[in-house]
């Protein structure tokens, strides 16, 4: 925002076009990645400890907690739904 020169407290709708303009220029100058160029980046990380087979690969390739989150309990979000093992057929 100093290479912009636009204040810190401006909000954003407030903002002019050649002022949006600037912010954008400022930004690629950086060489910053942002919205597709980042996903494409995490994911190909994440491809790519899979396929070296490292703990934070297979973490992801089983869907579990990859920072060495506790999942005794917890970590339904990661896990998803409780599935309920039932008994089976009884004869």
């Amino acid at each position: 925002m100093n290479k912009a020169k636009i204040d810190l407290d401006a909000r954003v709708k407030d903002l002019s076009d050649d002022q949006i303009a600037l912010v954008r220029e400022a930004i690629s100058s950086l060489d910053i990645r942002v919205e597709g160029e980042r996903r494409t980046e995490v994911s190909m990380n994440i491809k790519r400890k899979k396929d070296i087979g490292s703990y934070q690969g297979l973490r992801h390739r089983r869907g579990l907690p990859v920072n060495g989150q506790r999942t005794k309990t917890n970590s339904r979000t990661r896990k998803g739904k409780r599935r309920t093992i039932g008994l089976g057929k009884k004869i």
